[in-house]
């Protein structure tokens, strides 16, 4: 009878133990990490989105650091649109390529990205709205200098694609 219930212990023991990958990954995919207000002041919920689109945003960055024009380009949702940190907002993939040329000359960014973050959240209309939440070190060359600052980004994504995106950023202190 000992031998029995050690044998039982044990079993017990292996089964809670199972961190069967797939399993956690299902259980994140349905969790709810927190809440959104729609412009009407809705509460909405969102959930942990899938890493799919991470890895869209991901490639989006790296091809931004490499001066991909043709991989941003291709990217770009036919409705694309993008709002930056000083107020600028592009509209279409022609004029976004115009604006990174630009913008890339005068100031030769480069990114190190701190986090990535997918999250999903369905409106009442029943859309489905992907968002990739994403921090970034940015390294700018303005005038000869070297400008650190920290972005956040805001992507959404929608069929593999990038529709629009949000910058958000703060110049980062000395030290930090």
């Amino acid at each position: 009878m000992k031998n029995f219930i050690v044998l039982m212990f044990l079993g017990f023991v292996l089964i809670s133990c199972d961190n069967d990958k797939s399993k956690v990954m299902n259980h994140v995919v349905n969790s709810e990490i927190g809440y959104d207000f729609s412009d009407e002041g809705e509460k909405r919920t969102l959930v942990a989105g899938p890493m799919s689109n991470v890895e869209v945003w991901e490639k989006y960055i790296k091809a931004h650091n490499e001066r991909d024009f043709e991989t941003i380009m291709n990217m770009n949702a036919d409705d694309f649109k993008a709002r930056g940190p000083k107020g600028e907002y592009i509209v279409g993939s022609d004029a976004h390529k115009e604006f990174l040329m630009e913008w890339f000359e005068a100031n030769s960014p480069i990114w190190n990205p701190k986090y990535f973050i997918a999250n999903d959240l369905m409106t009442k209309e029943g859309e489905l709205r992907q968002w990739v939440t994403s921090g970034h070190d940015l390294t700018l060359s303005v005038d000869g200098n070297q400008v650190n600052v920290f972005q956040i980004h805001d992507a959404l994504i929608v069929d593999g694609k990038v529709q629009e995106f949000m910058v958000h950023e703060r110049v980062k202190g000395e030290g930090e």
